[in-house]
């Protein structure tokens, strides 16, 4: 197979796509207790941080200095995001609104800041050979779907649909074909600035955690069942992560 630009956009597409399969599973879930809210916000959190230790993990390999230097921008960027959303008292996402909404858009935001750097490693990946970029793809592919999920649960228990889930977890991978053609056309400029946007990615992740996700559900649900299974999903992301190496 033979990288051109076509390729490079179609398997990214790919990858956008799976991560709508992430809500599938919510199909199942009837209720949306605070227990069960709680206990969503936890997974989430797991997966989450998971994601990010793989991605901080990927960044220190390249250049420890310029991924320190992204994860305090993304720390930095999402407080400001929070300062808009908590002076917009007309915050909307779809169904949502409110307190809902603003929890759900500090979600995608931060899910989306993650797809560029997933998008900017598969063009990357590309530009080395071909047959790298389509295992990259795929690896990233399947390691959206739990991404997917994250977003899921913190949308489906506050009202939204599954297809509006599905949709908005689409919606939040779109970065990865559209930068994927021009990071494989210019790599070598996309790569030296790869270890900034893993690290802001992961600070971005690291704050929505500790900020938002898992003070609000220990506020839900017992510390020993957001320990319980925000640590099961933090160990079956990592132990997935590691399986897709």
């Amino acid at each position: 197979m033979e990288a051109n630009v076509v390729t490079v956009f179609v398997v990214a597409l790919f990858t956008a796509l799976a991560t709508g399969l992430g809500a599938l599973p919510l199909r199942f879930v009837e209720s949306a207790g605070q227990r069960m809210l709680g206990a969503a916000n936890a997974v989430a959190a797991g997966v989450m941080l998971a994601a990010s230790v793989g991605l901080a993990s990927e960044g220190a390999r390249l250049d420890v200095g310029r991924l320190l230097v992204g994860g305090v921008a993304g720390i930095v960027f999402i407080l400001i995001v929070e300062r808009i959303l908590d002076h917009d008292h007309t915050t909307s996402l779809g169904a949502l609104r409110g307190e809902d909404a603003r929890k759900a858009l500090l979600i995608m935001v931060v899910m989306t800041v993650h797809s560029v750097a997933e998008g900017v490693g598969v063009g990357a990946a590309f530009g080395g050979e071909a047959a790298l970029g389509l295992v990259i793809g795929i690896a990233i592919a399947v390691h959206n779907i739990p991404e997917g999920l994250a977003i899921s649960l913190v949308l489906v228990p506050r009202g939204a649909s599954i297809r509006a889930a599905a949709g908005w977890s689409i919606v939040s991978s779109l970065p990865q074909p559209l930068l994927a053609v021009p990071a494989f056309l210019f790599v070598e400029q996309f790569r030296s600035v790869l270890p900034i946007g893993l690290g802001f990615a992961a600070g971005a992740m690291v704050w929505m955690v500790a900020g938002e996700l898992l003070p609000e559900a220990l506020s839900q649900a017992s510390p020993k069942l957001v320990a319980l299974v925000g640590g099961a999903a933090f160990a079956i992301m990592g132990l997935f992560q590691l399986a897709l190496l």
